[in-house]
């Protein structure tokens, strides 16, 4: 599923347009990518948890060539699945 067939989706299970569903989509998108930047963590009750995690450097290798590169630390984005979002899935 794309952005689009999602806002699609949202649209019809809403009862809202889809100009209305794509806005509330970026709304979504921007608070929770707003409060990771900011540290925090964002938990929705039955659906999952947004947070971010601290990935040291490491020495990696470029497949193509065998040399051996440096990659730097990062700040990543993780989603863990609530518990009724796996029963759901299962």
């Amino acid at each position: 599923m794309n952005k689009s067939e999602l806002v699609a989706i949202m649209a019809e299970k809403a009862d809202l347009t889809k100009t209305e569903a794509a806005r509330a989509l970026s709304a979504f998108e921007g608070a929770v990518t707003g409060a990771l930047k900011s540290g925090d963590k964002v938990a929705i009750l039955g659906f999952g948890s947004f947070e971010t995690s601290q990935r040291s450097a490491r020495t990696g290798r470029n497949p193509q060539t065998g040399k051996e590169i440096q990659i730097p630390a990062a700040t990543v984005p993780k989603f863990k699945a609530g518990k009724a979002l796996k029963d759901s899935v299962n």
